[in-house]
């Protein structure tokens, strides 16, 4: 899968490619497994919203991820 992610505001704050999360500057930041998002040490920190289509929205508590 390969897609954008939006914040609650519909402002762009990362991507997914493959099973990765990368902020806009192309760093990575989390994995993914389903719609949930685990920190690269295995801590799941949250999920995304269970959206079809390669665009993805958070909602307002998952937010803090890409501050």
């Amino acid at each position: 899968m390969t897609g954008n992610i939006f914040n609650s505001k519909g402002i762009r704050v990362g991507a997914v490619v493959g099973r990765e999360i990368f902020d806009r500057h192309g760093t990575k930041l989390y994995d993914l497994k389903g719609i949930n998002i685990y920190r690269v040490s295995g801590e799941l920190v949250g999920h995304l919203n269970d959206a079809s289509g390669s665009d993805k929205r958070l909602d307002k508590a998952t937010d803090r991820l890409f501050t």
